[in-house]
């Protein structure tokens, strides 16, 4: 324990200790938070996760192992194991109801949609258009079939660095043409 210093503050918490449950609070808080965030969508439910994580702490702290690992470990493990446990709750909560809502979800888009859509297809038509064609089809490889920089360079035999080139600014090139 004298290399980690969250271990004897999870000790004394597994005594009942509350200024030592405070300690504990103040100085991995911020740390079980990111984890929380990281995994579940939102702030204001990762801010709820944290509450439920500490709770579990001062609760099952006596069922920390020094000799199994590091006391932070353990505590990301808790944290890490409850936002899958809400995250499992809400994906089984919603399995079971999405067969009642699907009949009443309308995913056809409006025409409104389809119009806008319509113009975006054109405008990026017409901005691929104003490249010049090999590197279009270097950017259509890249983005649209999936091939690597070696392949591209390979097909259009320029060097590695010409083909990062190429793509990095005729990207550059599209973003400024699809913004007017």
């Amino acid at each position: 324990m004298i290399d980690d210093p969250v271990a004897p503050l999870l000790a004394r918490v597994a005594t009942q200790d509350r200024a030592a449950f405070r300690d504990l609070y103040s100085t991995t808080s911020s740390k079980l938070f990111g984890v929380l965030l990281r995994i579940l969508p939102n702030r204001a439910e990762a801010e709820d996760a944290l509450q439920e994580v500490f709770t579990r702490v001062w609760l099952r702290a006596g069922r920390f192992d020094p000799e199994k690992g590091r006391a932070m470990t353990w505590l990301i493990s808790v944290a890490r194991n409850h936002a899958i446990d809400r995250l499992r709750t809400r994906v089984e909560h919603t399995a079971a109801t999405d067969g009642e809502t699907d009949a009443l979800v309308d995913n056809t888009p409006s025409a409104e949609a389809n119009l806008i859509a319509k113009g975006q297809a054109r405008k990026i038509v017409d901005c691929m258009s104003a490249l010049e064609p090999d590197r279009a089809k270097a950017v259509q490889g890249a983005y649209l079939s999936g091939l690597s920089y070696a392949d591209l360079s390979a097909k259009f035999n320029v060097p590695l660095n010409t083909m990062r080139t190429w793509l990095r600014r005729s990207l550059l090139q599209l973003k400024e043409c699809l913004e007017k």
